[in-house]
């Protein structure tokens, strides 16, 4: 609100100044029968009160209407300069640019991710988004917290209200193939949710929710997954405890171990024409690349670990491939 006051500000004083020399060379031309270029040149003399030579002496009128526009502009101007030099001082100017450039370069994303809320579990996510090279905007509402924001697409952060609709719209949600959204009040991610759901139905929505029957309602609300923080922290501690290295390996290879391991899913929509409704032994993914297919989703929904050869990929399936980046990276550009 402040920002846009200061705005305001800015282009009354602008128009005030315009105001100003607008009358003077009417003025002057009224009363001197000045060309347009000398009435403007009086003009601007006068109300910069810099005392030079006049183009000819004035009339008595003449010198009554200069009179009038030294002791009217004499504080407009100074005003007009005072709220312009606040505007550029204060940083006004340069904000407004560096929300107009992000703009610009939100209105060029597609596929990104959305996330809403920068605390400790929106960090985590543009952690690991940033590991993998995936553009995503920050929606944040604290200013505090958005002076601080340091990302490799730290150019992408909005300040706002991710409850707003506008707001999601400005963040390219219609554009968009993810939402991510980690509020600490669960209604406001249950209202991201629906607002987010209704703006894209195609939109992959993760949600987090803090009480126990938080889960059910933002699933009902459109969220495709939704993630307890304080359930998964227990759970994966009581995991450690059991069977330490299991856990260990499987954080290594989700991403979180290091950045040469990928653990990648393949869908058949992605697979190139020619190797659709083929079976893995055709793909010959192994040799192709040296990367391993160690899970298979099928159109069904139901998950297959470690498949056989004969398995054949077929429309809504997923490949679940495991490998180094350049494994992983030269069987995208083989098979996809």
């Amino acid at each position: 609100m402040s920002r846009f006051r200061h705005f305001s500000q800015l282009f009354v004083s602008l128009g005030l100044i315009i105001l100003i020399i607008c009358i003077g060379i009417v003025g002057f031309i009224l009363i001197e029968n000045y060309n347009f270029f000398d009435a403007f040149y009086m003009t601007i003399i006068t109300v910069a009160t810099v005392g030079f030579q006049e183009v000819r002496p004035l009339s008595e009128a003449g010198r009554g209407f200069t009179i009038f526009l030294i002791i009217t502009s004499f504080g407009t101007f100074a005003y007009a300069v005072s709220s312009i030099s606040k505007y550029v001082i204060d940083g006004e100017l340069n904000q407004y640019f560096k929300n107009y450039k992000v703009s610009a370069a939100i209105d060029k994303l597609e596929n990104h991710v959305i996330i809403c809320g920068f605390g400790r579990n929106g960090k985590q996510a543009a952690h690991v988004l940033k590991k993998h090279n995936t553009r995503f905007v920050v929606i944040e509402q604290k200013k505090d917290v958005v002076s601080v924001i340091n990302h490799k697409y730290s150019d992408l952060i909005l300040e706002g209200d991710s409850t707003q609709d506008e707001v999601l719209l400005k963040a390219g949600i219609l554009r968009a193939k993810a939402l991510i959204t980690t509020l600490p009040i669960d209604a406001d991610n249950l209202f991201i949710v629906l607002s987010a759901r209704t703006l894209n139905p195609k939109l992959t929505i993760i949600s987090r929710a803090s009480e126990d029957n938080s889960d059910k309602k933002l699933k009902l609300a459109g969220a495709d997954n939704v993630i307890m923080p304080d359930k998964i922290g227990g759970a994966h501690m009581a995991s450690l405890v059991m069977k330490p290295d299991v856990m260990e390996f499987v954080d290594f290879i989700t991403g979180q171990g290091g950045d040469n391991i990928r653990l990648e899913e393949i869908t058949f929509a992605n697979l190139s024409q020619e190797f659709q409704n083929k079976t893995i032994r055709e793909l010959e993914i192994r040799n192709r690349s040296g990367a391993n297919i160690i899970g298979f989703k099928t159109g069904n929904g139901d998950y297959v670990i470690n498949p056989s050869a004969d398995t054949k990929i077929i429309p809504d399936a997923k490949l679940f491939v495991l490998g180094t980046s350049e494994q992983i990276l030269k069987l995208k550009e083989l098979l996809v």
